[in-house]
């Protein structure tokens, strides 16, 4: 019996599926019609209603097929999107599936008899890896879910994406054809494919984000997917049973409510944020204080029939709220009692950003609200990027350039060890950090990298033996030395490696959380990594905040990555004079 997600997911299906056979039939016709002479237009023609007349019926069939969105998602007409959710077995299911069907397409278009061999053995390859996921899934009594959404678009806005695409289409066969190139159109189509591509890969990153500024009534949502945050609109309230007060506690900055009158002028007071203190108790003068607003929920409910807002004054014993109207404003300042059933939260679209905030209190007090962390993680990046670019440069330049006895015996032992696994020389390596009384510092983590590593040597030997021998010549001629050489010369000539180099090295070492675990003891010594890793195992269950934190963490390599990724490509493709 199939189930309310997968009845939804197959009719999704069936409406994206239907509109890419339209496109196709469309583009077909427009080809029959105004494209390049040298096809057969009988055979063009029949494609062309084949699928078309295909993506209309499952257009129609996916109207008819049951769809229960379980959530109103606004006004206008409705296009369904989902996402499967499911553990490992699962997507070994689905990737056999989707790979299967590629490849059986794949072969219903293969050239040769050799080329549709191979794809029935990838059917019967992908075939077994979903049968192994089925009975995995089944043994483990898991379950393939899927998030049902829709996006909400006005019938003016779909006609204004048809008519884009229409003249799209259009475009690309009159170019074809002006052309006289069988290219054009498809590499136009390819480059389309790849950015939905990157679309479709993109959204598990989108909903990161977006799940960043969301509050937790957003995942308690059953129905489907929320992917626009709401929050929940707030009132200023000066509490006068328990006053807020803002003070400072071992010179930082905390708000805290007053528990108790000393007398004499001096308050017990509990720290409420960071949430990280939440629950010490310490004395203050009343000098030393200033009372604040707290910041109360906004409700709506109904009082004396018709609709109203109000804010939260107090939680009632029962699990009942005291609440005070806001509008309308013949019943503003009444106070009214409702369960937590009766009311209804009033929120807007908007982006809850105190969940970086609250996220950062929730760090240890010792840590400077994970300024420590940051510290930590930013110098072992510049060290490590530092070191290792250096060393390895160093080193490459003297394997390439340089002649001397056993020059390539040495290499080739260096080369080998790239083949002795981490877990060997574990062991060794601490027991001589150990030795050096290195242990519970971040030595360990960055002074290795200035002893060049195999990998980087050999990528940037590579890289120096393109480089042509005249230049150097002419250097020399110049009266540059061997240094002056490398340092004007050959290392310009290699800055795409550099840089990749450079990117893989500030990634190692900004994810490294096995090396600060075995060498550091002192939790104001560690990493990022090691702050992301406790902050999962205290607040992994609330998704908004471990989604900020996640996002925060995330944020510099990501644009490492956007800022230098022309350097990266070209560094890995090892092209060019130089990169150039």
């Amino acid at each position: 019996m199939m189930t309310a997600e997968l009845m939804y997911a197959i009719a999704t299906l069936m409406t994206w599926v239907g509109i890419g056979l339209l496109v196709r039939g469309v583009f077909l016709l427009f080809k029959r019609f105004f494209g390049t002479p040298g096809f057969d237009p009988d055979a063009v023609q029949k494609k062309a209603a084949i699928s078309t007349g295909v993506g209309a019926a499952l257009l129609l069939l996916s109207t008819v097929f049951p769809k229960q969105l379980g959530h109103e998602v606004g006004p206008g007409i409705k296009v369904p999107i989902f996402w499967p959710y499911a553990t490992l077995p699962g997507w070994m299911i689905l990737f056999g599936l989707f790979f299967i069907v590629a490849n059986g397409i794949q072969y219903r278009t293969a050239l040769t008899k050799e080329e549709a061999k191979l794809k029935l053995r990838n059917m019967a390859i992908w075939a077994g890896v979903g049968v192994v996921g089925f009975i995995w899934m089944k043994r483990a009594e898991q379950s393939i879910h899927f998030l049902r959404g829709a996006i909400p678009m006005q019938l003016t806005t779909i006609l204004a994406i048809v008519a884009l695409l229409v003249v799209t289409l259009f475009v690309m066969v009159r170019t074809e054809k002006a052309t006289r190139t069988k290219g054009i159109a498809k590499t136009v189509s390819v480059q389309l494919a790849l950015l939905a591509g990157t679309i479709v890969f993109g959204i598990p990153f989108a909903w990161m984000l977006s799940t960043s500024f969301k509050e937790e009534i957003d995942f308690a949502n059953t129905d489907g997917l929320v992917w626009i945050p709401k929050v929940q609109l707030t009132h200023e309230y000066m509490d006068e049973e328990k006053p807020l007060v803002s003070v400072r506690f071992e010179g930082r900055k905390v708000q805290a409510g007053i528990d108790s009158n000393l007398g004499d002028g001096k308050y017990l007071l509990e720290i409420e944020r960071p949430y990280g203190l939440r629950g010490r108790r310490f004395e203050a003068n009343e000098s030393d204080f200033q009372r604040i607003a707290r910041q109360q929920l906004i409700y709506s409910t109904e009082e004396q029939g018709q609709q109203v807002t109000a804010f939260v004054v107090q939680e009632q014993e029962g699990g009942s709220r005291l609440l005070e109207v806001l509008t309308p404003a013949a019943l503003k300042g009444d106070r009214i009692e409702r369960t937590p059933e009766e009311v209804k939260p009033v929120r807007e679209t908007g982006l809850r950003w105190q969940n970086y905030s609250e996220a950062i209190e929730w760090m240890p007090f010792e840590t400077y609200y994970g300024l420590r962390y940051l510290t930590n993680t930013l110098w072992l990046v510049v060290m490590s990027v530092l070191g290792t670019v250096l060393s390895c440069s160093v080193v490459a330049y003297g394997f390439s350039r340089l002649r001397f006895p056993g020059r390539d015996q040495l290499f080739n032992v260096m080369l080998a060890t790239m083949a002795l696994p981490a877990a060997v020389t574990i062991l060794p390596q601490f027991l001589i950090f150990r030795s050096l009384g290195w242990i519970d510092t971040l030595l360990p983590l960055w002074v290795p990298t200035f002893f060049a590593g195999a990998f980087n040597v050999f990528l940037l030997r590579q890289f120096f033996s393109t480089v042509p021998l005249e230049l150097e010549e002419a250097a020399r001629i110049d009266g540059c030395g061997y240094w002056k050489t490398f340092w004007a010369v050959m290392l310009p000539m290699v800055k795409p490696a550099l840089a990749a180099i450079a990117i893989w090295t500030f990634m190692g070492a900004w994810n490294n959380f096995m090396g600060p675990l075995i060498y550091v003891n002192t939790p104001e010594k560690m990493p990022v990594a090691y702050a992301l890793q406790i902050f999962s195992g205290d607040k992994g269950l609330e998704a908004g905040l471990m989604m900020a934190f996640s996002t925060m963490t995330i944020a510099p390599v990501v644009l490492l990555f956007f800022f230098a990724q022309r350097y990266f490509i070209e560094g890995v493709q090892l092209s060019g004079l130089g990169g150039r």
